[in-house]
């Protein structure tokens, strides 16, 4: 999402193609084995949704729901590496649930993601009960929106300002309806600013997640942590495991860490 400056598309992907349809982009990953429709002028994805695509660890046979899903790009990654998952993608744009069944019809099409494995739903988070059943699925994830609405700059376009602002719902109902959508001991990921990290936890508690697992992005070592990987289980026990500092960018060259080459590898 265009939520950081510090993680644009640009810095992360290929610039891709021009394709007909509402000016769109078609953009690889994965040496072109996944390809994603982007529109030119409104939500585009970034390095953020990589980085939480590639957190998770689901066994086989997990259900998976993606919170907000924008243009579908963390459920396709997550589709593509876990073949023996299932994944419903939440989105209340009809132009961006348009846009995920597009890229899901075109890397089926391809052989990459098998049609069955991606549903696509087109509904609010906040009215979650109307879409899925309570207790459905082993994983949620969420790539929220980072600013509360009157936090700077409010972008012109309504793509852009649902993806960086809280304007169709705050953390507190991404977490609620992440609650009621995940069985007991489920599990739900999210990525996050980390100069909002203390609220993070705070309201993950308050709906019953308990926070597990919790890894800071960083541009550059040495630099302040920009991002926050956490994964919180319904109804866990505390205890929670900070791992090592995640880099992005190599500190002499500007090029990527070994760890995030990783997450573009095939």
């Amino acid at each position: 999402m265009e939520k950081n400056d510090d993680f644009w598309a640009s810095d992360a992907m290929p610039l891709g193609v021009m394709v007909p349809s509402r000016e769109c982009t078609l953009d690889f990953l994965f040496d072109g084995r996944l390809q994603c429709l982007q529109h030119r002028r409104g939500y585009r994805f970034s390095i953020d949704a990589v980085l939480l695509a590639n957190f998770i660890k689901p066994k086989a046979g997990d259900a998976i729901m993606d919170l907000g899903s924008g243009c579908g790009v963390v459920s396709l990654i997550l589709a593509y590496r876990w073949p023996a998952v299932s994944v419903t993608a939440l989105e209340i744009q009809p132009e961006l649930a348009d846009l995920i069944q597009r890229n899901l019809e075109l890397n089926s099409w391809q052989g990459n993601i098998a049609q069955e494995q991606l549903r696509v739903v087109r509904g609010d988070l906040r009215q979650i009960e109307e879409h899925v059943k309570a207790g459905a699925f082993q994983w949620v994830v969420c790539n929220p929106p980072y600013r509360k609405p009157a936090a700077g700059h409010l972008n012109a376009g309504p793509e852009q300002a649902a993806a960086r602002h809280e304007l169709n719902a705050d953390l507190d109902a991404v977490v609620r309806a992440a609650a009621y959508a995940l069985k007991t001991k489920g599990r739900l990921a999210l990525v996050y600013p980390a100069s909002r990290g203390a609220g993070l936890i705070h309201t993950l508690k308050n709906h019953g997640l308990e926070p597990k697992r919790l890894q800071t992005v960083y541009s550059y070592p040495g630099g302040n942590g920009k991002l926050l990987l956490i994964e919180a289980i319904k109804g866990g026990g505390e205890e929670l495991r900070i791992m090592p500092p995640f880099y992005i960018y190599h500190e002499s060259n500007g090029g990527y860490t070994p760890e995030m080459a990783r997450c573009f590898m095939p």
